[in-house]
């Protein structure tokens, strides 16, 4: 579409906005603010308009990959035009200040996930820049290891680092593994990426920090930090039964081990230990001060910028000795090291790392809260859970959100069950957690560890070639939810 035709159209839905607003009664503008409880709103005008825009803007998402649309540009400004028609809804009902009190609450279930997710993704991205991911990588590719060794390997340290690192960051970096290993054997990338996201997605439900799915039902407090161990088990069993099936399809092959390069970099070690400094201060502050979460995380994201500062100020330093060929024999020492060449090297910037963050996933995220939230208040979502928890149960309910999650992303399934926020059970919330963390599994579009991975392994690993599997994710899915419903029994009564 031209300019000048996307300006008239623009200008012609403005313009009946514009008429909407003028048509409303001035005596409703003024009246007092009512509160609307239990509304439904679903059969006006707005309400079915509000949820075309939804599923329109989830058109062009899942078309992403085709259209090369960015999927926070739609969703954004879905949000934008939602949030319009619930504010005109509401003062036409009487209530003109209801509809700005619904968006401050759930701006601030975004602001509390960004600022976590942003402090959380500039540690990972420092770690990456000092070299402590590479050095995990490099040690898989020089042992010489078999490909199935290398499947089950990978495998294991997916599910393993996917509670600290999140399960995106690590299906990246375990998939850059097989790439390396397995070139050229097409049929055991595909095989070891499937592994790789099936145990990075089943590793992130038993911790906070392993999705965001997981950091929602943390931050709502529905679940304690320790709570969510109670899946470890079911999260184990979900990925064994399927990379079992899947290794039977692994070539038994020697690849000829490759060479290793990596090193860390000055400071690594200290990045290490400041991160685990401030899960601990995220985590003991909301248990002990009852503090939410993001106050630990943004903490200790002061604590790195400071010893980026430090960093910055030696790279400084060193360039300035290299410049100008004063160097003292303690920096001569220093400077004939792998880790500083001869040659000026990028003086380090915090705010490198900062820009390195998944902007497009963190405005994705506010698009989706924002869009979900909006439905809620015409109340989409309370017809939603009468019909699922109300009408199905708890039980089928919780299963379908996984199915759903698959198809849909976990994460608009997961804040839609929080704003509903049905009559659960212990069990019944950990049982969503862990079917919405693992559900996802069963196609590659269904998280974001699989697109992401998709993208690493383009041509190769493919939305059809996880899908030939999707039956064996499909058994550790059913499995999985057995084993907690029969581990966690007790919980079911609390």
């Amino acid at each position: 579409m031209s300019t000048s035709k996307s300006g008239v159209l623009l200008g012609i839905v403005w313009t009946l906005i514009l008429l909407t607003c003028v048509t409303v009664p001035v005596d409703a503008l003024a009246a007092a603010p009512a509160v609307i409880t239990g509304a439904d709103f679903t059969r006006t005008w707005a309400g079915m308009l509000a949820l075309a825009i939804f599923f329109a803007a989830y058109v062009l998402i899942i078309a992403e990959e085709t259209i090369r649309l960015r999927k926070s540009k739609p969703i954004m400004v879905a949000a934008g035009f939602i949030w319009l028609l619930v504010g005109i809804t509401y003062i036409q009902q009487g209530d003109p200040l209801g509809a700005g009190v619904a968006f401050k609450h759930d701006l601030l279930e975004f602001a509390e996930l960004f600022l976590f997710l942003l402090a959380a993704m500039t540690y990972i991205n420092t770690m990456e820049e000092r070299g402590v991911f590479d050095i995990l990588r490099d040690w898989l590719v020089v042992r010489g290891f078999s490909l199935r060794k290398i499947f089950w390997l990978t495998g294991l340290v997916a599910f393993c680092l996917s509670p600290i690192a999140d399960n995106l960051t690590t299906a990246l970096l375990m998939a850059t593994v097989v790439i390396s290993v397995g070139s050229g054997n097409t049929r055991f990338i595909a095989v070891a990426c499937i592994n790789i996201v099936v145990a990075a997605n089943a590793g992130g439900v038993f911790s906070p920090f392993g999705d965001i799915t997981t950091l929602m039902v943390w931050q709502k407090n529905i679940i304690d930090f320790t709570g969510f161990f109670a899946l470890i088990v079911p999260a184990i069993v979900n990925w064994l039964v399927v990379a079992i099936i899947l290794s039977f399809a692994v070539p038994k092959v020697q690849p000829e081990p490759l060479e290793g390069r990596a090193e860390l970099k000055h400071g690594a070690l200290v990045v290490v230990v400041l991160f685990l400094l401030t899960i601990t201060m995220a985590v003991t502050g909301h248990n002990l001060l009852h503090l939410p979460p993001v106050a630990g995380m943004m903490t200790g994201l002061g604590f790195l910028k400071l010893f980026g500062f430090y960093l910055q100020r030696r790279d400084e330093r060193f360039a300035y000795v290299l410049k100008t060929g004063l160097m003292s024999s303690a920096l001569a020492i220093e400077s004939k090291s792998r880790e500083v060449p001869k040659t000026t090297r990028p003086t380090y910037d915090i705010y490198r790392n900062l820009q390195r963050a998944e902007w497009d996933s963190l405005m994705f995220f506010y698009g989706i809260i924002m869009c979900v939230g909006g439905l809620g208040a015409f109340g989409y979502l309370a017809i939603g859970s009468e019909l699922l928890y109300g009408g199905l149960g708890p039980t089928t309910a919780n299963i379908l959100v996984g199915i759903a999650s698959a198809i849909v992303d976990n994460i608009p399934v997961m804040f839609a069950v929080l704003e509903m926020y049905p009559d659960m059970s212990h069990g019944q919330w950990l049982l969503v957690t862990l079917t919405a963390g693992v559900g996802g599994s069963m196609l590659s579009v269904g998280s974001a560890a699989g697109v992401a991975v998709m993208g690493q392994a383009h041509g190769i690993y493919t939305f059809f070639a996880h899908l030939k599997w999707t039956w064996a994710i499909a058994i550790g899915y059913a499995a999985s939810i057995a084993t907690h419903m029969w581990l966690n029994a007790a919980a079911f009564a609390l």
